[in-house]
Parts: C-alpha cells; sequence; structure tokens
C-alpha cells in the first residue's frame, strides 16, 4: 500500500469515535454530520414547534448557532414545513432561537444566496419556490435526500452523474498524469482494503474522493465544478458508486478497470468501465437500460 493509502486508512478509523482524525480525510464535511441522526428533519408545527426547535437548536454547539439555524430553517423550508411565500420574520426567529440578530440576519443571507428565501424592501423576508432553489447546492441536496423529496432527489442525482461521468472519465484519460493516475490507484486501494475490513465509512469516503478527483482532472472548468455535487451525491445517496447496499468486490473492480483505461489513455475504456459501474445503481437502472449481451 502506498504512504498516502495507509495516511487515509489509519486516519479515517480513530479509537472509538468512528470518525476520521488528523489526517487526509479530515476535509471531508461528512464527519462532522455522521454522530447524529440527518434522517428525521425538525417539523415545523405551529408555534409550540417552532419553540422547541429553537431550543434544540441553541442548545447544540457543535456546529455554531449560525450553522445550527441555517440547517434548521433550511430543512424546514425545503421539507415544506415552510412553504412558498412564507413570512419570516428575523426578529422572532431570534426570539424562538435564541440567537442575536447577527445570527439571524448571517443565515437568512446564507439561505437567499441558496435561492431559498428573498428579502425586498416594504415585504421582508419570504421563502421561494422550488422553481428558485439552487438545487445544486450540496447543503440542499443533503436536506432534500434526507426529506419528503428524497426519492426524487436519488433519481436527479443518478441521472445527473449518468450523464457527466462517462465523459469525465474519458477526458481524463486523454490527459496521461502519472500523479492523478496514482491518487485513483490509491483511491481504489483504499476501498478494497476497506471492504475486506468492513470499514464503509473509509470506503465511501476514498470512493467520493476518486469520483470527485476524475471530474478536477477531466480539464473542464465546469465538470470539474460540478465535483462537490457528484461528492454529496456519494454522502447521501446510502449507497457507494454502485448502489450496493454495502461495498462489494465488484464495485472494487469496476473502479480498477477505470484506472487501468485512464493510465493507459483509453478514454473510451475508462468511459465504458464507468458507465459499467454506474449501471449498477437501482436508480439509474429504471432510467438507462442495462446494455444488451452481444
Amino acid at each position: 500500500m502506498s504512504t498516502l493509502a495507509h495516511t487515509m486508512m489509519t486516519a479515517a478509523r480513530p479509537a472509538d469515535s468512528g470518525l476520521a482524525g488528523p489526517g487526509e480525510l479530515d476535509r471531508y464535511s461528512y464527519a462532522e454530520a455522521s454522530g447524529h441522526d440527518r434522517g428525521a428533519p425538525p417539523a415545523w408545527d405551529g408555534e409550540a414547534e417552532l419553540s422547541r426547535a429553537g431550543r434544540r437548536a441553541a442548545g447544540s454547539r457543535g456546529r455554531g448557532l449560525h450553522g445550527q439555524l441555517v440547517q434548521q430553517l433550511g430543512q424546514m423550508i425545503v421539507s415544506g414545513d415552510l412553504g412558498a411565500d412564507r413570512p419570516l420574520v428575523p426578529e422572532e426567529i431570534g426570539q424562538r432561537f435564541e440567537v442575536s440578530r447577527t445570527v439571524v440576519r448571517e443565515s437568512l443571507r446564507v439561505l437567499e444566496a441558496k435561492g431559498l428565501v428573498s428579502a425586498r424592501p416594504n415585504v421582508g423576508t419570504r421563502v421561494r419556490p422550488v422553481s428558485d432553489w439552487n438545487l445544486l447546492d450540496p447543503d440542499i441536496i443533503e436536506w432534500r435526500a434526507f426529506g419528503p423529496q428524497r426519492e426524487d432527489q436519488r433519481r436527479e442525482l443518478c441521472e445527473l452523474r449518468w450523464t457527466i461521468e462517462p465523459l469525465a472519465a474519458r477526458l481524463a484519460a486523454g490527459h496521461g498524469r502519472e500523479d492523478v493516475q496514482q491518487r485513483l490507484a490509491d483511491m481504489a486501494e483504499i476501498m478494497g482494503h476497506a471492504l475486506a475490513q468492513g470499514d464503509s465509512l473509509t470506503f465511501t469516503r476514498a470512493d467520493a474522493e476518486f469520483h470527485s478527483l476524475l471530474l478536477q482532472v477531466a480539464g473542464n472548468r465546469m465538470l470539474e465544478h460540478l465535483a462537490g455535487i457528484v461528492s454529496s451525491a456519494l454522502h447521501v445517496s446510502g449507497a457507494p458508486s454502485g448502489g450496493c447496499d454495502r461495498p462489494t468486490e465488484a464495485g472494487v473492480g469496476h473502479h480498477l478497470r477505470i484506472v487501468d483505461a485512464v493510465g493507459a489513455g483509453d478514454g473510451s475504456g475508462a468511459e465504458a468501465a464507468m458507465r459499467q459501474l454506474l449501471i449498477a445503481h437501482p436508480d439509474v437502472e429504471r432510467v438507462v437500460p442495462a446494455p444488451r449481451e452481444h
């Protein structure tokens, strides 16, 4: 195993916590949230529920007040508990969530940048319709994936990946960079070791790094911009990139074939191997039929 692969494997398994320790994997925000149940977004059920949600947010300091408030309000909007055109009164939010006016103001600015709310003079801040949301924002992807729209979100992410990732694999193969091939090989190696040890968290992180790397080195700035979206898709899909309930040897094998094709400069082979990997996902199968045997 290479030095990088060994570092990532050991960093991903600190004692007791199950989260990434110091090392290469620290940059993944997924680890910050893996210790709590993200499958149950808070409900907005009248004033009493707002008060309870506010106390929960104010009582948990792990994300910081600003991040907690963005998370709470974002989940409520995306889940439909705060419907379109619902007014959001900053003073009421501050009181109920027990946060300062500055925290409320900055949180609403973040939500406005995501297209979830709009603030206008003489109108105030209101929830915007779904058509205005930035659906490629990683936070919105996560909130949708763990809310009532989870099935639509999974399907749409799979369709998007089917469209962009085979092309990215083809383009990456045309660059012939040894450092890229080595990093891809490291990620596939980590996945193989994680599979053998039953370490699904490390498997998922290496998987996300593998797919993001292909998009980053495709030589297309627009594809590179989508790397974070693919990473979010892998983290919220509930399964590795192959769509299995758990990591499998077949999934690792598909990744290794992509590595070999990229290293050989075989764009067509890299594209075909990526399609073979993605076609295993049940959501993709409903959209794109599996290739026929000849």
